[in-house]
Order: C-alpha cells, then structure tokens, then sequence
C-alpha cells in the first residue's frame, strides 16, 4: 500500500511551497550587529580610567615625526634638558619657552638605574603640574637572547 507524504489534490487556496533548503542569516546578521554595538559600547568602559603613558621595553621605536624633548636625570639627581643643566626651578619655564607653550609637546623623561624614585616622580610631578601631557618614561632594550 503507497502512501502520499503530500496530497496530489491542489485546494483551492493556492499552491504549496515548498520546503526552505538554504539556511536563513538575516537573524544570525542582526544578533551579530546587536553584539558588535554592544561591545563598541562597552570596551571604553573596560580601561583603566588613570592615562600613563607608560614605556614598553620590547617595542618598536616610534615614529613620530617631531623630535622628542628630552629631560635627563642623572644619578647625582642633576636634571638636563637635552644637554643643558637646569635645576628644578627653572625646568617648567625652560620647558615652556622650548616647546612654544605646546602642552602636547612631546617630552621623554629619562633617568639613572641608580637614581632615588622620589627625585624622578618630582621632576616629572613638575611637568605634569605644568599641563603637558604626554610625557613618558625611557627604558633601555633588553640585550637580545643568544641561542
């Protein structure tokens, strides 16, 4: 006995259709533009809200096409802009008059291996107080691995 799956008789509302075989991905689209807006949303929020610019000892070296300002401290504690002996007192109007009252100039602050921690957060405090911005701390490069 032979059995029908669909029934030969057309009704009168019209025709069958027939099955979908390709796979629907406009809901799979929406949920994944749903997702991309919520995380675009949310990643700011996962930073840590304290700027420092901090220095990484195996990175590329910058390409910036301004030349850096450089402050030196040494391990007596004598500070140098570029190479020209300053003291503390005079840094920020040394600074300001260099850089063209530029508070986005860009300024590395390098120190001795042997210099006291407080000495280097002073001098950069004062660079900071004095509104620039990007200021970062110069690490020398590991010596490379010999195998």
């Amino acid at each position: 006995m032979a059995a029908f799956l669909t029934s030969p008789r057309r009704s009168g509302r019209g025709r069958r259709h027939a099955p979908m075989w390709q796979i629907n991905v406009t809901p799979f689209v929406d949920v994944m533009l749903v997702l991309l807006i919520v995380f675009m949303v949310t990643a700011p929020l996962l930073t840590v809200g304290v700027p420092v610019d901090l220095p990484r000892t195996e990175a590329r070296n910058l390409s910036d096409p301004d030349e850096p300002l450089i402050i030196t401290v040494t391990a007596e504690g004598k500070i140098y802009v570029q190479e020209t002996e300053v003291v503390i007192e005079r840094l920020i109007p040394l600074l300001t008059s260099v850089t063209e009252a530029n508070r986005e100039a860009r300024i590395f602050l390098r120190g001795d291996r042997a210099i006291a921690y407080g000495r280097m957060m002073e001098v950069m405090g004062a660079v900071n107080n004095a509104g620039f911005t990007r200021v970062a701390l110069v690490a020398e490069l590991p010596p490379p691995e010999t195998q």
